[in-house]
């Protein structure tokens, strides 16, 4: 496909597309009759502007944008922008998702001499001198923002915690020691191995290591006593 950066410039710039076939794909998030695979995307082409472009042939669900072609990874807890690490600046490669099939055939089937423009009036698109102005202006933080982010984080934070509190309460309580001093023992999270959590048994865990600690203590008294019969002979 050609691109052009405003209806008045005469350098255009070609945009490569194919429809994304990949058997390894098992993401939802990529699928295969909606997805077009896009290369040698532009810097000055934001994930906006790339979903504006790309909305004429359609809805467009989503818009990936990365540095090279991969799988989807997910990308965990959706961070706030004041703390994204900053963006790697050069031409990029692009997933574009849309709400149906015949959109991504509408796109592939494009006039090559049809070129697609980025800038427009109803649609400006800030480069140079403009676009670091503007990327310096909100570059700065503001505290009441920052102030109810962070609240946020927080709060969510404190309602996961109690929520396990609360998980290893019960996890508690059903591993108690029965009339014959049995403990049954449940099986815990991934990654957690479960043990009984009675109060007799963390006892008994602490007799043992009494009993090894004076043992070890009874072991150093006989070298030490060993040792000082050497000297006297």
């Amino acid at each position: 496909l050609s691109l052009q950066f405003s209806s008045d410039s005469v350098a255009q710039h070609k945009l490569y597309v194919k429809e994304h076939k990949v058997r390894a794909e098992k993401s939802s998030h990529r699928p295969l009759d909606r997805t077009l695979f896009v290369l040698n995307i532009p810097p000055y082409c934001s994930q906006g502007v790339v979903k504006e472009l790309f909305s004429q042939f359609g809805c467009v669900h989503s818009v990936e944008l990365r540095d090279h072609p991969g799988s989807f990874q997910e990308s965990g807890p959706k961070l706030s922008k004041f703390f994204k690490p900053v963006e790697k600046q050069g031409f990029k490669v692009g997933y574009i998702v849309f709400q149906n099939s015949s959109s991504l055939t509408a796109a592939k089937s494009h006039p090559h001499h049809v070129p697609l423009v980025v800038c427009t009036e109803q649609r400006p698109v800030s480069t140079g001198v403009q676009k670091w102005i503007q990327q310096y202006t909100e570059f700065f933080i503001q505290p009441d923002k920052l102030q109810q982010i962070v609240d946020s984080f927080m709060g969510d934070y404190d309602k996961r915690k109690e929520e396990d509190a609360e998980r290893q309460r019960k996890e508690s309580e059903q591993q108690q020691e029965d009339e014959e001093g049995w403990v049954k023992v449940t099986r815990g999270h991934k990654g957690t191995k479960a043990r009984p959590h009675s109060e007799a048994a963390n006892q008994r865990t602490l007799q043992k290591e009494m009993r090894k600690k004076k043992r070890k203590e009874l072991m150093n008294f006989y070298t030490w006593q060993h040792r000082n019969t050497q000297k006297e002979r």
